[in-house]
């Protein structure tokens, strides 16, 4: 029983959810929470902005880890905390990104935590918009996408619909459920690509 349960664990695989300053940063309780009963080890980075949206204590609670939202979380040893997540990610995923931290990864910014796994990170990365539709429709917006996928960067969404500003349009976050698939099929091709 006991080598089961270590097996078990050691079979898990580590995601970084990644939550960035969107009013949708609500569904990312519901996205760590499903990726949690997935099997795999989630570790939380908010942004500055994202902590008026959704507490950590929130996401530590669903995730059963710490959360970080500042490099001065990052206390518990000689190597910086980011830099371990870098390392030990099988995934970055990234629900909501707003216009700008697509904008700082686009331009390999690194001014807070999750720029900064983004840029030491050799694990697929997965980005899940959420923004105004004018937003999201504008050229520098368009550009950055291209420029991210270009290095490998996969998107999912958004998706049309009432958006939070009042406007109707292209922009919502895309379906929670829907991300979580999405980023379990990645985590399985990481594995056929091993094997």
């Amino acid at each position: 029983m006991e080598h089961e349960k270590r097996s078990e664990m050691k079979d898990r695989k580590t995601v970084v959810l990644g939550v960035t300053g969107s009013i949708a940063a609500y569904k990312s309780a519901e996205l760590a929470s499903l990726l949690y009963k997935q099997g795999h080890d989630v570790f939380v980075v908010l942004t500055h902005d994202a902590t008026e949206f959704i507490t950590p204590l929130t996401l530590q609670t669903l995730s059963k880890n710490p959360v970080i939202t500042s490099f001065y979380d990052e206390k518990e040893n000689w190597r910086p905390g980011h830099i371990q997540l870098a390392d030990r990610a099988a995934l970055l995923l990234i629900a909501p990104a707003t216009a700008n931290v697509i904008a700082e990864l686009a331009h390999g910014l690194a001014g807070h935590p999750l720029a900064a796994i983004a840029l030491a990170t050799r694990a697929p990365i997965l980005i899940a918009p959420a923004m105004n539709g004018k937003m999201w429709d504008h050229p520098a917006t368009k550009e950055n996408v291209a420029t991210l996928g270009s290095r490998g960067v996969e998107f999912i969404g958004p998706e049309a619909g009432m958006l939070a500003c009042g406007y109707e349009g292209l922009g919502r976050l895309w379906k929670v459920d829907e991300i979580a698939f999405r980023a379990e099929f990645l985590l399985a091709r990481q594995d056929n690509l091993i094997a």
